[in-house]
This record gives structure tokens, C-alpha cells and sequence, in this order.
């Protein structure tokens, strides 16, 4: 269900068109917007987001946060999914499992080579 799909240059600019177009129309509606209308977008801008750039726990408050009347004229969607992108850009890949570091042996002291 929350399988993060890879980042691609497609993925973040479709991820970025869909935060800023969401973010454009509720700044249209204005701060009283239409009853209903801003929730319905940010349900949209919320599915469109996690299918193109995957869930993440940034999603969770920039949604709850769209909810509050005049705070959903910031561009809250917009600000997310870059910093989603940003996060995941840092972070790279997973760490492979490998493994542990082979730590070389230490050269016999000079005492034991003169004892032999």
C-alpha cells in the first residue's frame, strides 16, 4: 500500500505540476472558497502526490493543515513535495545489507620474530 515508486525526473516534475496546480486553485477559490471544493482538491493533490512521488509522513500534516480556513491559501501542497523530493533526493537509496568491514591483521611484533 505504501510502496514508494523510484524518483524519477518524471515522477517529481508530475509530483511539482500537481502540488502547484492544487495549490493555484485553492488560491483561487480564496479564503472562503467554495464549500467542499478545497477538500475535494486537496484529496486529489494528496492521491496524485503519493501515486507519483510515494507516502510520506510530511503528506500527513500539510493535509490536516489544509483544512484550516485561510492557512489553505499558503502553498502548503507546493512546499511538501519539495521537500519530500529534497528528503528522499538526500537520502539515496537504501543501504545495502553487506558485510562487516574486514579489519587486516596485525603484523607480528619483532619480539616474536627474533623468539622463532
Amino acid at each position: 500500500m505504501f510502496k514508494t515508486p523510484p524518483l524519477t525526473q518524471t515522477h517529481m516534475r508530475l509530483a511539482i505540476i500537481f502540488a502547484v496546480a492544487a495549490d493555484a486553485l485553492q488560491f483561487a477559490l480564496g479564503p472562503a472558497g467554495w464549500v467542499g471544493a478545497a477538500q475535494v482538491i486537496d484529496v486529489i493533490a494528496a492521491i496524485l502526490t503519493m501515486a507519483t512521488i510515494g507516502f510520506h509522513f510530511l503528506l500527513l500534516p500539510t493535509f490536516v493543515v489544509e483544512f484550516f480556513p485561510l492557512l489553505d491559501m499558503a502553498p502548503t501542497w507546493t512546499g511538501c513535495v519539495i521537500a519530500v523530493i529534497a528528503l528522499r533526493k538526500r537520502g539515496g537509496a537504501p543501504p545495502e545489507a553487506s558485510a562487516p568491514p574486514q579489519i587486516p591483521p596485525t603484523p607480528p611484533k619483532l619480539e616474536d620474530e627474533v623468539k622463532r
